[in-house]
């Protein structure tokens, strides 16, 4: 506790003079006194000084507590918007995630069907180009289906694109089919030499002819044209083992099948079931 403070004060009493009752002398009397006052208050009841009421210290306290409430709120605000944008975002990256894997399902779906780049019922480019017949596609005919491959290549990758297509070379089972083919033919060949590969050959032993499906053709079912076949080497040190069909001219007797070199570029005739 705080000692009380001691205040001095000099207080000077003069006499008037001409009072006859008191004996004075020449001069005016002087009396000097001495005072002590003591001071018991606080430092803080000091005259200027003032101390804050109750009523302003709890108005800044209730400003203070507004102030973090609000805060509070911006906080949580900004918390919330954070987790909604995020929900949003996941939501979205699944939604994604579902049609790419729908879209590779499509994909892959028409990928076993046709061959890659193709889509369903065409034919698959050949050197960049895509081949000028697309619009024949796959015509049916006798519980068969046939494709007239525009894009002119060697035997064997003839064979290959007919397989990616879902067939094979065609395979001639009957008279009344190798009507039918020729008749297309007639139709779709641009010159003399314009011939189709179709799924005949003697590759893996000379004279000894199979087609595609490894079965013999029948003797009262094979269409050479006459002095053929011939296994010419002129052309190919290693002989003419594959078989071409096609004329624009005659082909009553229907006898137009002609071995050639397999490496011979040719257009081809591919066949699968309807």
């Amino acid at each position: 506790m705080p000692e009380p403070e001691v205040l001095y004060s000099d207080i000077k009493f003069i006499r008037p003079e001409g009072n006859a009752n008191v004996a004075t002398s020449s001069a005016a009397e002087t009396t000097y006194s001495e005072v002590k006052i003591l001071n018991t208050r606080g430092p803080a009841e000091l005259p200027g000084s003032k101390q804050p009421a109750a009523s302003d210290r709890r108005s800044g306290v209730t400003t203070e507590r507004v102030a973090l409430l609000a805060l509070s709120v911006l906080l949580a605000a900004a918390l919330i918007t954070l987790g909604l944008g995020f929900y949003q975002h996941t939501q979205t990256k699944k939604s994604l995630q579902e049609l790419q894997v729908k879209h590779d399902a499509k994909i892959l779906s028409a990928t076993l069907q046709t061959p890659k780049g193709v889509e369903p019922g065409q034919c698959p480019p050949v050197n960049n180009e895509q081949c000028p017949r697309c619009k024949d596609a796959w015509e049916q005919h006798g519980g068969r289906s046939y494709f007239f491959y525009s894009a002119a290549l060697p035997w064997n990758e003839s064979r290959k694109r007919c397989r990616e297509l879902g067939g094979d070379l065609v395979v001639i089972n009957s008279e009344e089919e190798q009507r039918f083919l020729l008749s297309r033919l007639k139709d779709i060949m641009d010159h003399p030499e314009d011939k189709f590969w179709i799924g005949l050959t003697d590759s893996e032993k000379e004279a000894e002819w199979r087609w595609v499906d490894n079965t013999p053709p029948a003797p009262s079912l094979t269409f050479w044209l006459e002095d053929e076949p011939d296994n010419w080497n002129r052309e190919d040190p290693d002989g003419e083992d594959c078989v071409r069909m096609g004329e624009t001219t005659f082909y009553e007797d229907l006898k137009t099948w002609v071995d050639k070199s397999c490496k011979s570029p040719h257009k081809s005739i591919c066949e699968k079931p309807v």
